[in-house]
């Protein structure tokens, strides 16, 4: 079975942040656009920046002697694209909410794992798996 590409509408408060983080700073290139959203390409899935909305208080579950943030999004990557991208936001200083770290170390299910935020306030994990069958392992 071959995965399709997931579709996510999100409120951001200012276009051209977004397109400097999304686009610039994560490489994602951009698709259609107009004066109140922009599409981009996140990694072959189809996220879409829409201006307005206001974004709840996050929410933070304790996962690993960590606070992670509830909403957030995502994705799965390879290690070396994970490796890339961490040190992409590290040399642009991009403050993060968990440090990229290794999660359950040693035991079924451990990842890499970083947590941020977009200029809008919205939440982003991106993990790696060295063996992707430890993706739903328990």
């Amino acid at each position: 079975m071959s995965l399709r590409p997931f579709h996510l509408a999100f409120p951001v408060h200012d276009l051209a942040a977004a397109r400097a983080f999304y686009g610039e700073l994560m490489g994602c290139p951009e698709g259609r656009s107009s004066e109140q959203w922009v599409d981009f390409d996140f990694y072959g899935h189809q996220i879409v920046a829409h201006l307005g909305g206001e974004r709840r208080a996050a929410h933070h579950n304790p996962v690993d002697g960590h606070d992670v943030p509830v909403p957030h999004f995502g994705l799965v990557l390879t290690m070396p694209d994970w490796q890339a991208l961490a040190e992409r936001f590290h040399a642009a200083e991009t403050p993060f909410i968990i440090e990229p770290t290794i999660r359950f170390q040693g035991q079924p299910g451990e990842q890499a794992t970083m947590f941020l935020t977009d200029p809008s306030g919205n939440a982003l994990e991106f993990k790696a798996f060295a063996d992707d069958s430890a993706l739903f392992a328990s």
